[in-house]
């Protein structure tokens, strides 16, 4: 299963990319909100791929319980399979230290040519804490950011939040407005537990995988 658009993150690439994008987050499970944004950033920022990094050890949630890694992997592996834009990489999950995404980047800056443009994409709500990540100025050097935003959420805050960030980082990062798809990893594990459907929440096959290895349960 492993070798499957895996990422070998101990070779570098000998394909030359001008843009992708990093899909970082838990996974805990994937769904069709991940995929959808994933889809819709691609297409509209034209990346030639999206990388998926499920997380290792994950510097925000360092006190929760977060499922084995082997799931989440397998997850977004079966998730994203049928995508040939889509990749699915370990680099996170081969390590056992906290997972900081600027580590993450450098790594990845080592993989391809350097003028390969990464672009990070993740929620506006986390673009509203970028100043608590790791070595943040240098991680705006290496990286673009692409904030997605999602339901309920405070549009003038992010808007004033990433102006703050541009000003004092230099930061490029550009906010994109989605469908709404208000679904969570948090209501797809509280259904489980409490025996309801999650049927069209995410792939059948995750949802299958789900129900096999008795997660969330």
């Amino acid at each position: 299963m492993s070798s499957i658009r895996s990422l070998d993150i101990m070779n570098k690439s000998s394909e030359k990319y001008s843009k992708i994008g990093i899909m970082g987050g838990t996974f805990d499970p994937i769904h069709y909100g991940h995929l959808v944004i994933a889809e819709q950033i691609r297409c509209e920022y034209n990346l030639e791929k999206v990388i998926f990094i499920p997380a290792g050890i994950p510097p925000h949630k360092s006190n929760l319980c977060v499922t084995d890694s082997k799931h989440r992997y397998l997850m977004t592996l079966l998730a994203t399979i049928t995508n040939p834009h889509f990749e699915v990489s370990k680099i996170e999950l081969e390590s056992n230290k906290i997972s900081y995404t600027i580590h993450t980047i450098e790594k990845l800056k080592k993989i391809y040519h350097e003028d390969t443009e990464l672009y990070f994409i993740t929620g506006a709500d986390a673009i509203c804490e970028l100043d608590t990540w790791k070595d943040v100025k240098r991680l705006t050097q290496l990286c673009q950011f692409i904030a997605a935003t999602r339901p309920g959420l405070k549009l003038s805050h992010v808007d004033a939040k990433i102006k703050e960030f541009q000003n004092k980082y230099n930061a490029l990062i550009r906010k994109i407005n989605l469908p709404a798809l208000a679904i969570s990893s948090t209501d797809i594990r509280n259904r489980v537990k409490e025996g309801q459907s999650i049927k069209y929440l995410l792939p059948e096959s995750v949802e299958y995988y789900i129900y096999k290895n008795k997660l969330y349960e």
